[in-house]
């Protein structure tokens, strides 16, 4: 049996998803921003904080690619970036 295809995100939940890590995002810089003045950007707790937030800004740049696939002929632009 072969499984089932995905069923992709409609564009309001695209929309409402892009919203939410728009603002986690926008939170995180801020508590980076925090971390890296409290500790400086050498200490350990402030590089993993930078890679926590390279790693989010490479998942919206994937998904803000997947919703253009999944919603062809609707302009996506700046759902997730």
């Amino acid at each position: 049996m072969r499984p089932q295809a995905p069923v992709p995100l409609t564009l309001e939940e695209h929309r409402e998803l892009g919203r939410e890590l728009r603002a986690a995002n926008a939170r995180l810089q801020e508590l980076y921003k925090v971390v890296v003045g409290v500790y400086g950007p050498n200490n350990q707790a402030s590089f993993t904080f930078l890679k926590v937030a390279e790693n989010l800004g490479r998942l919206c740049q994937d998904l803000q690619a997947q919703a253009a696939q999944d919603l062809p002929g609707y302009s996506v632009d700046g759902f997730y970036l």
